[in-house]
């Protein structure tokens, strides 16, 4: 098969092609043929590479993915070959207390393909049956593979660890990212009253609305804080949904309410900022970390697809070849949604379409 490869630290150079055998499906293992592939902010720091981290090169990048299945393994007889699907992008042991307690999220051996095994940049990659689900009827490859990763940890940001509830306020940081486009939907799907996000642009912020936003806010012209303050009329909100990190952090704990919930997946601006710790406790304010959900909430999250309440945005789509031109269009941050790999032919099919029976 072909695709791309990490072997060493860098810029767009590091990713190397190549041509190498086709993986092979152990016991309880599915060959899928990629369709798709969505890009995240992960596949810059396997490229670039984290201080402190050591990732377990040769690496093929490539958390998201869609197509179809390829090849089963022994132990896997209820999937035919050629069959559209979803792939998981976490992956656990299965087998330990918390696997079997439904909390695959939190196992000690989990990992994100791409980051600990072989992901989407190539033309096949093997997984564990469990990581194997079912395209959402109505869906594309393209827009199937823009879901599990961002959709998976805005919900559970959402919902298992800020538990946002109906007719409470909220601000959601980095409008254009993959995950806070999913964040807009869910919130307006909880009922939330007031949903308020920043973005560098005001057509960013205008495409925000469309998915549910009821106010702007240009976090590079003038303070984010006035302007939300001035939105919900001093009040503030009870929920700040973060992955901007150092630039935002400080500023964001002023804008919660008592008891409100600041949670946070990611840092893209920095991994250190200063916490004013009485603010916490009078305001009685919580702190909240969070990365992926588990495949049970992946599950449940199936259906909304299938309804149209919630849907992946896509901003472009790349040919696998150009994974590299499509890593720098990523770091330059001008993508509204997901930026998506595309593998072969037929990326943009919608293997089921709705209201066609299969």
């Amino acid at each position: 098969m072909k695709g791309f490869r990490i072997a060493r630290h860098g810029g767009p150079e590091a990713l190397e092609w190549g041509e190498w055998p086709d993986p092979s499906p152990g016991p309880g293992e599915v060959t899928v043929r990629v369709r798709a592939c969505a890009l995240n902010h992960l596949d810059l720091w396997l490229r670039n590479g984290v201080p402190g981290h050591r990732f377990p090169l040769p690496l093929v990048p490539g958390s998201e993915i869609a197509g179809d299945v390829a090849a089963t393994g022994a132990g896997v007889a209820d999937l035919a070959l050629g069959t559209p699907c979803l792939v998981a992008s976490g992956v656990s042991c299965g087998v330990c207390a918390r696997c079997l307690a439904g909390l695959d999220h939190l196992c000690a051996r989990y990992g994100l393909l791409g980051e600990h095994r072989d992901g989407g940049y190539a033309e096949l990659v093997t997984v564990p049956r469990r990581n194997v689900l079912p395209l959402p009827r109505g869906l594309s490859y393209v827009e199937a593979a823009a879901l599990p990763l961002g959709f998976l940890t805005a919900w559970h940001m959402l919902t298992a660890r800020a538990g946002l509830a109906a007719h409470e306020d909220i601000l959601l940081h980095a409008a254009g990212s993959g995950v806070t486009t999913a964040g807009i939907q869910i919130a307006r799907l909880l009922g939330a009253r007031r949903i308020l996000v920043t973005a560098g642009s005001a057509e960013k912020l205008a495409r925000a609305r469309e998915l549910g936003a009821t106010h702007g806010l240009l976090y590079n012209q003038g303070d984010f804080v006035r302007a939300a303050r001035e939105a919900t009329h001093g009040e503030g909100v009870d929920v700040v949904f973060d992955h901007v990190g150092g630039e935002t952090f400080e500023r964001s704990l002023k804008l919660l309410k008592r008891g409100g919930r600041i949670v946070l997946c990611g840092a893209t601006s920095g991994a250190e900022a200063k916490i004013n710790l009485r603010a916490l406790f009078f305001k009685q304010i919580s702190v909240l970390g969070s990365t992926m959900g588990s495949l049970a909430e992946l599950m449940s999250l199936l259906p909304y697809f299938e309804s149209g309440a919630l849907r992946p945005v896509v901003d472009r789509t790349f040919p696998l070849a150009e994974a590299p031109a499509a890593q720098e269009f990523l770091a330059r941050r001008g993508a509204f949604g997901k930026l998506v790999l595309t593998v072969g032919t037929g990326a943009r099919e919608v293997p089921h379409p709705k209201g066609v029976a299969t």
